[in-house]
Parts: structure tokens; sequence; C-alpha cells
């Protein structure tokens, strides 16, 4: 026998009236979608795995660790929790916190000193852009949720930067050329 559309067991289910709220895989696809090449871990691949760099070791950084810059008589801290790495430069110590933040443990520095402080720069404007997109896509949804997006995106990067590697210990130099001697 066929049910009646104005039985019971028909009313009971209710009408979606409105949108659907995204999901967290959804807020993260949109994220992705939104920031395009524009990624850390792109920058990481094109700008710092791809030339000589160094091997630094940031270290675990914890479940939410706080990352702060100090400035000190001897020069630059990165404080990470409670433990404090010394930095030669500012621009270091911005480099290492943006890595420090998504969670990283072993990442490489770009060897070429002149480099970093444009890279540092490229880096926190991506990790700011991603902060914003984040906060706009979950406003007016719970902390919960938007705490979830950022553990997902920040396990997305740390897992694709772990995959390209911390790089070498010590960078390549190629050999010195044989010189003649003079006599």
């Amino acid at each position: 026998m066929p049910r009646e559309r104005n039985s019971p067991k028909a009313a009971a289910k209710p009408a979606r009236l409105l949108p659907r709220q995204a999901t967290c895989l959804e807020i993260v696809s949109e994220i992705d979608r939104l920031t395009g090449r524009n990624t850390i871990d792109a920058v990481y691949r094109d700008k710092v795995i791809s030339d000589r760099s160094r091997y630094y070791e940031i270290g675990s950084t914890g479940k939410k660790p706080e990352v702060q810059i100090i400035y000190t008589l001897l020069g630059f801290e990165l404080k990470i929790g409670r433990r404090r790495l010394l930095c030669p430069d500012l621009a270091t110590a911005r480099y290492l916190s943006v890595f420090a933040n998504i969670g990283c443990e072993k990442i490489a520095v770009p060897y070429d000193i002149t480099r970093v402080s444009r890279i540092a720069d490229e880096l926190e404007s991506v990790w700011r852009q991603m902060l914003l997109l984040v906060d706009g896509l979950t406003a007016g949804r719970s902390p919960r949720l938007r705490s979830i997006v950022m553990k997902s995106l920040k396990q997305g990067l740390n897992r694709k930067i772990n995959e390209m590697g911390p790089g070498d210990k010590f960078p390549q130099f190629s050999p010195p050329k044989k010189r003649r001697l003079l006599r």
C-alpha cells in the first residue's frame, strides 16, 4: 500500500529551508582552491629546496605552540612554548616562526642570507592570507570548527613539507678548480 504524502511519518522529516553549512573538509578544500599556487609548501619547494639550503631542526613544537620572536641583547630568539632558539637575525626568526606555527620539526633554511628576508615576507603573507580565509569561512560558526580546520590545514602542510625533506645537513659546494703553480 502506498503511503500518503500527508501521513504523520512523512511530516516527521523537516524540509531543509536553510542551505547546508559547509563541513570541515569542504572548508579546507575551499581554502586550497582560493590560495591556488600561492601556498607555503609551494614557496618552500620553489624557493628553498630548489636552491642551496642548510638543514635546521626546530624540534618538537607541541600541540598548540605559542610562537614569539624576542629581541634580546645578544640578538633574536624564537620562543616556541617554553624553548628558545637563538637566531642570527630577524629575517631568520620570521622564517622559522612560520614553520614553527605549522608544527614542522625539521626544515631547510636558504643558505644565501640575502634571500631569507624576501622568502620570509612571502611565507608570512601566505600564512596571514590563510588565517584570514579560515576566519572568513568559519565566521558565525563554533570555535571548535575553526580549530579543527586550522589543525587540518597545518597537518596537510606539515605532511607536504616533510615529504620534501629538510635538505642536506651541510650545503653542497662545488669543489675548487685546480690551479697551476706559477714559477
